[in-house]
């Protein structure tokens, strides 16, 4: 394996050989081994690790060994701690995108402080297959069913080559120790239902899966560069860049039967959606507006003038005040003045403790005065008229659930409604001073 693993990276010129790395290690076996590799070959390497504190106990063993296995090799180690749930709520994430995110930001931050020449890390050939499928689940075009790539940036995995099989073997001829994580067994992440459930099913109905997945893997890798090669002359001929900062799309599009595909590719490095895409392509009317999550885009005749859209303020959510009342008068409850800051629930039909967020795609929500059924936010936002600014911008009050009980300044949700029946009485007051403009 030793062999293989160094003809690979000498054969795809995965990083510059005399040049030192960052290896992210875990301390699991995948990375471990990694290390083990990297010492033997005689590459010149760092060791990055993070503590996530997600599991008791095991985070700071994991940190201990990763230490002691730096100190072993004779390397530098740069270990960073966080807290990762007050993250992903602060970052409105779960928890798996939120260490994620951490995890290479700091990889990131210590390479260009140290000026490493690549960040490695340990993912393998199963880890690029249960990426496919995740990807397939979730719906993607071909540069989700590409898999993981060998090389991304900076980000280097030269164990790509191998599976889980290779590493075990390594592992145990050397006799190398490593920690387990306990969360790896657990199915409540869909990588592990694709691990444990999918995968051994697709092996017993075809022994030879692994190979073929990652062959298709392949396939669709040289696909997609093929693709984009030849998207590029298209690009260069509708797409002008301009002086000002803004882009000039040309409308008038080549290949009658995919024009939605073809812009879709065009407007792709702006963030506009294919359903934005269709919209485009079936207005009539110069003058119309269209927003991706960073651009707006303006139909003039047979072009769209695109720009980037001036960043939203960043602020800190403000602070919500909750009373319950176990002793009112429902008829004597003077709705009328209410400020918009203030709302009142049956305090039996939410579940505490509440939060504010912003909106998330997919959201949705059952109205005051809806009593059956639920509507996407989005369209909310479309019927009163909102900005791609205001959605950005707009509160949600949620429970400890993440239903939405309050689009805050606007309208509460119909299941958790004050009625004559109510006997304990919630009220949430919300500091007006950082709520914005969209309280009406």
């Amino acid at each position: 394996m030793l062999r293989q693993f160094i003809s690979h990276i000498q054969q795809q010129h995965l990083f510059p050989t005399g040049q030192q790395v960052l290896l992210a290690v875990s301390g699991g076996i995948d990375s471990v081994v990694l290390a083990h590799l990297m010492h033997e070959a005689g590459y010149p390497f760092a060791v990055a690790h993070c503590n996530f504190h997600l599991r008791p106990g095991d985070c700071d063993r994991d940190e201990l060994f990763v230490r002691q296995l730096a100190q072993r090799y004779g390397v530098p180690i740069f270990v960073e701690e966080f807290d990762t749930r007050g993250y992903a709520r602060q970052e409105h994430l779960c928890v798996e995108d939120a260490a994620r995110r951490l995890r290479y930001n700091f990889f990131e931050q210590v390479r260009r402080q140290q000026n490493y020449a690549a960040i490695l890390t340990a993912h393998h050939r199963n880890d690029a297959a249960e990426t496919f499928f995740i990807n397939l689940l979730r719906g993607t075009g071909l540069s989700g069913l590409h898999g993981i790539l060998p090389v991304q940036g900076y980000v280097v995995r030269p164990l790509l080559p191998f599976g889980r099989e290779d590493i075990e073997a390594y592992a145990a001829q050397h006799q190398l120790q490593h920690v387990e994580d306990v969360t790896n067994a657990s199915l409540q992440y869909r990588r592990n239902q694709i691990r444990h459930q999918l995968l051994p099913l697709l092996r017993q109905m075809q022994p030879s899966c692994d190979h073929a997945i990652a062959q298709t893997i392949s396939h669709l890798q040289s696909v997609e560069k093929l693709y984009n090669t030849l998207l590029e002359p298209l690009r260069q001929q509708l797409v002008s860049p301009q002086p000002d900062g803004t882009v000039l799309v040309n409308l008038q599009l080549p290949f009658k039967d995919n024009q939605s595909q073809l812009l879709f590719e065009m407007l792709r490095p702006y963030g506009f959606s294919h359903s934005v895409v269709v919209d485009i392509l079936s207005a009539s009317q110069s003058g119309r507006h269209f927003y991706s999550p960073t651009h707006h885009a303006l139909l003039d005749r047979q072009r769209l003038v695109i720009e980037p859209l001036s960043p939203v303020e960043e602020r800190a959510l403000p602070v919500v005040h909750i009373t319950q009342t176990e002793q009112f008068n429902y008829r004597t409850l003077d709705w009328k003045s209410l400020p918009p800051t203030m709302a009142l629930f049956d305090a039996d039909k939410v579940v505490l403790p509440l939060a504010l967020r912003h909106w998330r795609e997919g959201d949705r929500f059952q109205p005051l005065g809806m009593a059956v059924g639920t509507q996407l936010l989005s369209d909310y936002f479309s019927d009163h008229k909102y900005t791609l600014i205001d959605k950005r911008s707009q509160l949600l009050l949620v429970d400890a659930t993440d239903s939405i009980l309050w689009i805050v300044g606007r309208r509460t949700a119909h299941p958790s409604r004050v009625t004559p029946t109510t006997t304990r009485l919630l009220t949430v007051t919300i500091d007006s001073h950082s709520i914005g403009e969209n309280i009406v």
